[in-house]
């Protein structure tokens, strides 16, 4: 996640539990029985007949409308416009899918997530308005990559393209040693910001304890620097 994911959550009202989602595909399904699950009220919407009653079949949402999401006038009369928060799931359906964005954002739609498929359709979504693009097939390359040439990194939190928070296995050389005694900041460039002791994590851990093999520590910095560590 980046900053600027940060400024469209942060923007989210915490009271809202009123969600749309246009597109019942994987992904579309995937978002409705998740926010469902989580007791939100949930509409679901698909050009396709027989997705819409299949999402009811199933209990993913809370409502379903069969509708043409290029139609102004259809989304309109299915009240979409009201929603604080709607979710554009089409990402095959390049031009469906941006025609979509745009009717919601011009009808004044506070908060629009769209799925992309692409590069390009990542550039064209935040043209036309979306508040956050999200591209899981990159993402989730990303993160397989990254998995597979760091696999000591358990979670990664992006703050920006060169700079990162990340919790990993404490490396086999950091055994027995304290974190004043690791000097991270001189020979590193990280900062230690929690280390876990018997499955709970201390934050602003103390300088003179030892770490040990196994537990996980939490740093933040370049990435850049942070491959500099032993993992």
């Amino acid at each position: 996640m980046s900053l600027s994911s940060l400024k469209f959550f942060r923007a989210l009202r915490k009271g809202n539990n009123l969600f749309a989602v246009i597109g019942l595909g994987r992904f579309g399904r995937a978002v409705c029985a998740s926010l469902y699950k989580m007791g939100y009220e949930v509409m679901g919407t698909d050009r396709d007949e027989k997705r819409v009653s299949q999402a009811l079949t199933d209990q993913l949402v809370s409502h379903a409308v069969q509708l043409d999401s290029t139609e102004i006038s259809a989304l309109r009369e299915s009240g979409i416009f009201e929603f604080d928060t709607v979710i554009v799931a089409i990402g095959n359906y390049l031009e469906e899918s941006i025609i979509t964005t745009l009717n919601l954002k011009e009808a004044g739609v506070p908060h629009v997530v769209a799925k992309a498929s692409s590069e390009v359709h990542v550039k064209l979504l935040k043209r036309v308005g979306a508040d956050l693009v999200v591209y899981p097939e990159h993402e989730a390359g990303r993160d397989l990559a990254r998995s597979l040439t760091k696999p000591n990194i358990i979670e990664r939190f992006d703050l920006d393209r060169e700079n990162s928070i990340v919790e990993l296995i404490i490396p086999d050389v950091f055994h027995g040693k304290t974190i004043a005694e690791l000097q991270l900041r001189n020979r590193y460039g990280v900062n230690m910001l929690a280390v876990s002791y018997d499955g709970k994590f201390e934050i602003n851990p103390n300088p003179n304890k030892r770490l040990e093999k196994g537990s996980a520590m939490v740093v933040i910095g370049s990435n850049k620097d942070i491959n500099r560590l032993p993992i």
